[in-house]
């Protein structure tokens, strides 16, 4: 079982930035591949960013590659998301997941790859 909290949202103006942070109870961490979801109101879930068990392979939706940075420590059981050069577009709920699974079937299989979930940080970005 792994418990997942996010934490760092807020309300930010376009063109800021915000790290999101994501807090993993339990032992075994580093077995997870992990990501980020966001959900827009009145959107569906999207899958926004992925990184592999030992961090070294990083996976970004279109709609944020370059401008969105995912890393863990795993020394911490912390996931990160930075965001930078944010949109008005980037507005949503922002959510952690764990995956048992390669961090590549997160980008493949969105949702459907997920094991665990976190609560949710939102961020709003105003224009």
């Amino acid at each position: 079982q792994v418990q997942l909290v996010e934490s760092g949202g807020g309300l930010v103006q376009a063109g800021d930035s915000l790290r999101l942070s994501c807090a993993a109870s339990g032992r075994t961490f580093s077995s997870y591949g992990m990501g980020w979801f966001r959900q827009a109101p009145g959107k569906e879930r999207e899958w926004v960013a992925a990184i592999s068990r030992s961090g070294g392979n990083t996976y970004y939706s279109d709609s944020v590659e370059g401008r969105f940075t995912i890393s863990r420590a795993d020394a911490e059981n912390t996931v990160y998301l930075q965001m930078n050069s944010l949109k008005p577009e980037d507005t949503a709920v922002y959510y952690c997941a764990a995956t048992s699974r390669p961090a590549i079937i997160m980008m493949l299989k969105k949702s459907d790859a997920v094991n665990y979930w976190g609560k949710g940080t939102l961020v709003t970005v105003s224009s």
